[in-house]
């Protein structure tokens, strides 16, 4: 079925809107409570950055939210995307 532009549109911000939900209850899980400004940036992440955090589609080396310890691997993946764009590299942590 083909939907209209503006439909096309709607569809995709919900999806994007749904990820990011989806992507801030894991981050919840994994890392605590996550301040105001976190919240905003992974709300404001386009869905490709999105889908790549939370599953690794945008990446070849596998999953990155699952490999996040805590808050700090976190603040490293958004610093690599703030300066890589979609086109980073997964930021891997290493677990101790």
């Amino acid at each position: 079925m083909r939907h209209s532009k503006a439909a096309q549109q709607l569809i995709e911000e919900g999806r994007q809107e749904g990820e990011a939900q989806g992507t801030l209850r894991l981050l919840k899980r994994i890392c605590g409570s996550l301040g105001e400004a976190t919240t905003a940036r992974i709300q404001a992440l386009p869905l490709e950055q999105l889908e790549g955090l939370a599953v690794g589609e945008a990446f070849s080396e596998g999953v990155a939210l699952l490999d996040f310890s805590g808050s700090a691997d976190l603040a490293a993946w958004l610093e690599n995307q703030r300066k890589h764009g979609s086109s980073a590299r997964q930021y891997r942590c290493t677990i101790a």
